[in-house]
């Protein structure tokens, strides 16, 4: 993000400047350029602080003292007096507080709201970034305007103005390539682990259809995801994310393959033995055939295989999904923690 720097020696101003009378065009300039950058020092820290302690509603003391202080901004720009009967630029950068203000009262609320249900799905979850990526446009859109205004009344007044990246500009980009490589991975991983609770939740209710269905749907879902992944280049040689990312969803692809069908035939094993035990314990004792009570024995025998294996299964399949979600869960912090800056 550029910014723009009045190549003229400036009076430093203080907050009350603009009831003085501006010197030249340049102090004018100056100071409507200084309150631009203040929004955005703010928003950085803001959107630092965000990602470093990982949520919106932890920072939302944050959040309310700035927009405090673009309520006060926006009074301080609208009570100054135009320059030369020249208000464009000063009604511009007033527009533009405004819409900060708008941006971090309203769409910011709607975010927090996502924030909380996004992890019930999959679009949600979309929902939920896309979110965050409509604010960060809105807010871009707007300091493009505020920065137009200046070139703009710069070219109007004769001030010569010189273009640079400063730091600031370059955290605020960085923190949005920072983010987009995060939520590229997040949403290949939270793809699989979405459709994992989907499966997790047919085995609590013994649903065999929906158990096989979403077992298909995530072994699916890993295949794709990890040629995805394949695609992707590590961000600035660190790949710990990367990794991560690959790790959990080759657990994923091992768990719907490899390991569910033990888990899936328990319970078409366990269907089985009620049906044959319903239908042994309605005959007498006295009436049952040396056939039905073989094929009760078979099917407890059965039963307890499928138990044992099942058993077996689900505790390593635990110990598994456990280690994969504390890898992505501590390479995703501090991945975030090492490529945001802080400010």
């Amino acid at each position: 993000m550029k910014t723009l720097i009045v190549s003229l020696f400036l009076v430093a101003l203080a907050g009350s400047a603009y009831a003085q009378q501006f010197k030249n065009a340049g102090e004018y300039l100056d100071f409507m350029g200084s309150r631009q950058r203040e929004i955005l020092q703010n928003y950085m820290s803001y959107a630092s602080a965000v990602a470093h302690n990982k949520s919106a509603r932890k920072v939302e003391n944050r959040r309310k003292e700035l927009l405090a202080s673009a309520l006060q901004a926006k009074k301080e720009i609208a009570t100054m007096p135009p320059y030369q009967n020249d208000k464009a630029l000063r009604d511009s950068t007033a527009a533009y507080i405004e819409k900060y203000y708008h941006v971090l009262n309203d769409d910011y609320d709607k975010i927090i709201n996502l924030e909380e249900i996004s992890e019930q799905s999959y679009d949600l979850m979309e929902a939920y970034f896309k979110a965050q990526d409509l604010v960060a446009d809105k807010l871009d859109q707007a300091n493009d305007g505020v920065e137009q205004a200046l070139e703009a009344f710069a070219a109007r007044h004769q001030v010569r103005l010189i273009e640079n990246e400063d730091e600031l500009g370059k955290k605020l980009a960085a923190t949005s390539k920072v983010n987009q490589y995060h939520r590229e991975l997040f949403l290949i991983m939270f793809k699989c682990s979405n459709q994992e609770k989907y499966l997790l939740e047919a085995i609590a209710k013994k649903d065999i259809l929906a158990m096989e269905q979403s077992k298909n749907n995530l072994a699916q879902y890993a295949d794709e995801n990890l040629k995805k992944l394949a695609t992707i280049k590590s961000f600035n040689n660190d790949a710990s994310l990367l990794n991560a990312c690959r790790q959990i969803i080759t657990f994923y692809q091992s768990e719907a393959k490899t390991q569910m069908p033990a888990i899936l035939d328990f319970y078409v094993k366990e269907a089985n033995f009620q049906k044959i035990k319903k239908a042994f314990e309605l005959k007498k004792e006295s009436e049952r055939t040396k056939a039905d009570v073989d094929a009760f024995n078979k099917a407890v025998n059965e039963m307890n295989v499928a138990v044992n294996k099942s058993n077996t299964v689900g505790k390593s399949l635990n110990e598994k999904r456990r280690a994969a979600g504390d890898n992505w869960n501590n390479a995703s912090r501090k991945f975030l923690d090492t490529h945001t800056p802080k400010y």
